[in-house]
């Protein structure tokens, strides 16, 4: 079977998106072939499209999508033909497709009452925003946070589950509009800071009382980290999971114990979908959140998947709020 599908052959710019014709194979044992209704995009893409996130080429990109199984390998079980079902990984990039085969082990049911743009939407940014809410600094009533790109894709989510849990959620954003956005979205205290050396450690400061923040959750990454460490309490934790900016900075830890001591990690998606039933888990703990309406998820952009190109120019470019979907 043939279908089209994107191809990176080095790294670069937009511009080394390759639309091409490709062979899908017939799925094999444990495997179900997808019909991509729609797709994801996440700032990891672009990540590994520019070899910030290095991938071994030539490559397919994207990794966060939702179909429907045309056909599923001999003796395979979990699926059948006609389910929908989405994915955040656990396979070879190739999300940007019109169809491909996947292993069934990676693949996530998808409830009645979430359509497939919200599904595409939800899938990779919900599981984030609940294993950063969840696990790698837990979220406790009367807390209060600092949310990076607080009106981006994961930050909305992140402010409406932080505030449903009753936590005060602090917001960076880049302007006015954002600002508006992300406090339509659960943030108490947006704050606008400039691109270019971003200044926000004081304001924080003084919106707690001086004591600073309980967790900073930093997807920004070079040209926020030293603020992001400046803002966080006494023995308060410091998340990097981005690097829209580039790289952290290397910090000295013992440099850390005039900070207050902060715990500071480095977290990664993978490190938090170990196994089927964690991953299971998460999905599980995002759909509730959105059936009883405490996350709504917006998606503000609609590409078709052929465009990618343009999609990534505009999320680079920080044009984009929300989430944003490719259309097979």
């Amino acid at each position: 079977m043939k279908t089209n599908a994107f191809r990176v052959y080095k790294h670069g710019g937009p511009a080394v998106l390759k639309w091409e014709t490709v062979d899908v194979p017939a799925p094999g044992k444990g495997e179900a072939l997808i019909k991509h209704t729609a797709v994801g995009l996440n700032l990891a893409d672009t990540y590994r499209r520019t070899g910030l996130y290095p991938i071994k080429l030539p490559s397919g990109i994207g990794n966060e999508a939702v179909g429907v199984v045309e056909a599923v390998g001999p003796g395979t079980r979990g699926v059948k033909v006609g389910d929908r079902v989405g994915y955040i990984g656990g396979m070879a990039l190739d999300g940007y497709s019109q169809r491909r085969v996947a292993p069934v082990g990676s693949l996530i049911p998808i409830p009645d009452y979430i359509n497939d743009r919200t599904a595409a939407a939800a899938l990779l940014k919900g599981i984030t925003a609940q294993y950063l809410l969840r696990d790698s600094y837990r979220v406790k009533k009367g807390d209060t946070i600092v949310v990076h790109a607080a009106a981006g894709g994961v930050g909305l989510i992140m402010c409406q589950w932080a505030n449903a849990i009753g936590a005060t959620v602090i917001g960076i954003v880049s302007s006015e509009e954002k600002a508006k956005i992300a406090k339509k979205n659960g943030c108490h205290h947006p704050i606008v800071v400039k691109r270019s050396k971003p200044k926000f450690a004081k304001k924080v400061r003084e919106l707690t009382n001086g004591e600073g923040a309980h967790c900073i959750y930093d997807s920004v990454g070079r040209d926020t980290w030293e603020e992001s460490l400046a803002s966080v309490r006494l023995r308060g934790s410091v998340i990097s999971f981005g690097s829209a900016s580039g790289k952290p900075p290397k910090t000295d830890i013992a440099d850390t114990g005039g900070l207050g001591s902060p715990y500071i990690a480095r977290c990664a998606l993978v490190n938090y979908t170990t196994s089927r039933s964690e991953t299971m888990a998460r999905a599980r703990d995002l759909f509730k959140a959105i059936k009883t309406g405490a996350v709504k998820i917006s998606v503000n952009q609609r590409y078709k998947l052929k465009d990618a190109a343009q999609a990534h120019k505009d999320i680079e470019a920080r044009k984009t709020t929300g989430s944003t979907v490719l259309l097979p």
